[in-house]
């Protein structure tokens, strides 16, 4: 088994509690001194830097949220001088004000080592060519897994998102053996291949890391059977890192956190209390080696478990698997908590193609209403003279979707290419409740 850094990947866990607990104590106190609105949080707690001594002091601590670093922004929370920010990253801004993410030269070099880390787990080493079909520019995704493919010593291909078809010829001519991309980005590059002739054997593809949105078990298998590649999951997000805070090993058993960086814990949404290993909560992270921006506690609103036992692949890093959705995605449908994953995962059970739909949540007669809206495959339209069988397949669909939430929905069948494409993150669900909501409130 190959490693990136074998010293920390499978040290004792006793030795990462140590460096953990090390590390933090100083991130705490720097970010005291230097951060006003951490000084304000911990005086308003009662918590002094010296109460920190270890791990165990971690749920001493406030929680930081997205909303302080909009109430902060852009530098407010920032923990360094502009003078050692050599780089800003941003989050898109789609639900409020952009959240702005600083790095120092260090902090760029130990997310290139974690990047590094994240392909060597998937089997990478310098002699591969390493394609990013993440966007470049304020989106973390593009230059975080490029400065891994370098730090690694393999061949960085910029490639960015969109184009598709030049992304197609590029697996072809430049011998692409790695990819980076968001996973509904590949279901479509898989489309435009059987539209325009390609194969997965005139590619050279091993391995592909795909994150930025949540994925299935069931889209794995199609992604892996139509790139002829294994796929893994990464995780990320720009406010701790960017891509590769963990990473699926090649025993796909859940994605490897560099605890070596970031404290991982899983808290009870609701209560705020922490959660036990194996149970399933919000995701919390506490940044212990950045400089710039050093996040505590800062809640990811995203749902997750943690696995503490030694994997096959010999890591002792903890597991988080694979994220079952996020509480501000949670969708609420006549009082039942609904996550858009589960609809997926139903939806692919019946039909392991049907990756291309959207979740159109509306109010009638003040009665929530949740439609599935689903693309047929061009092969399907062949049965439209049989309408029972599209009707059974309708049925079908239905039928999964409402056991798996627990809540009846309708199902409407659309022509191809009905739904936008995705380069990036795909959008899944339109909620009109909003939209109702701000024309009633005028």
């Amino acid at each position: 088994m190959n490693y990136w850094n074998k010293e920390i990947e499978c040290a004792p866990r006793s030795e990462i509690e140590a460096l953990q607990s090390y590390r933090l104590s100083l991130t705490v106190r720097r970010v005291y001194e230097n951060v006003a609105p951490y000084r304000q949080k911990m005086d308003e707690a009662r918590v002094r830097p010296e109460d920190i001594k270890s791990i165990a002091d971690l749920n001493k601590l406030p929680f930081t949220t997205k909303q302080d670093l909009r109430n902060n922004y852009p530098y407010g929370m920032f923990a360094v001088p502009s003078s050692e920010v050599v780089r800003i990253h941003a989050s898109s801004g789609t639900t409020g004000k952009q959240t702005v993410v600083g790095y120092t030269a260090h902090d760029i070099d130990v997310w290139a080592e974690c990047a590094a880390r994240a392909l060597v787990d998937v089997g990478g080493t310098k002699d591969d060519y390493v394609q990013v079909a993440y966007g470049y520019g304020l989106f973390t995704g593009g230059l975080g897994m490029h400065y891994g493919a370098e730090k690694l010593g393999a061949t960085a291909i910029p490639a960015s998102a969109g184009n598709s078809m030049r992304q197609l010829e590029m697996f072809r001519d430049f011998g692409t053996t790695i990819i980076c991309m968001t996973p509904s980005y590949a279901i479509s590059l898989i489309e435009l291949m059987h539209e325009n002739g390609f194969k997965k054997e005139d590619f050279r593809l091993k391995a592909g890391l795909f994150g930025a949105e949540p994925w299935t078990e069931e889209m794995r298998k199609q992604i892996e059977e139509g790139l002829g590649l294994k796929a893994y999951d990464i995780y990320g997000l720009s406010e701790i890192m960017g891509p590769s805070v963990s990473t699926e090993c090649q025993c796909q058993c859940g994605m490897h956190i560099c605890e070596d960086h970031f404290i991982a814990e899983v808290i009870d949404p609701d209560t705020l209390e922490p959660l036990p290993p194996g149970k399933q909560g919000e995701l919390v992270f506490t940044c212990i080696t950045k400089e710039a921006l050093p996040l505590i506690r800062y809640r990811t609103r995203d749902i997750a478990t943690l696995v503490y036992d030694k994997c096959e692949c010999g890591r002792t890093l903890v597991r988080m698997l694979k994220p079952q959705g996020r509480t501000d995605d949670m969708l609420i449908i006549r009082g039942v908590n609904v996550f858009p994953s589960q609809i997926e995962s139903a939806l692919l059970s019946v039909d392991e193609k049907a990756t291309n739909y959207l979740l159109v949540v509306d109010r009638v007669n003040n009665l929530d209403t949740l439609e599935v809206q689903l693309e047929m495959r061009p092969d399907m339209m062949q049965m439209g003279d049989d309408v029972k069988n599209l009707e059974r397949y309708t049925r079908r669909v239905k039928n999964a979707i409402d056991s798996a939430i627990g809540v009846g929905v309708s199902v409407k069948l659309l022509e191809p290419k009905t739904l936008a494409r995705s380069m990036g993150k795909a959008v899944r669900v339109q909620d009109n409740r909003a939209i109702k909501n701000k024309f009633e409130k005028k």
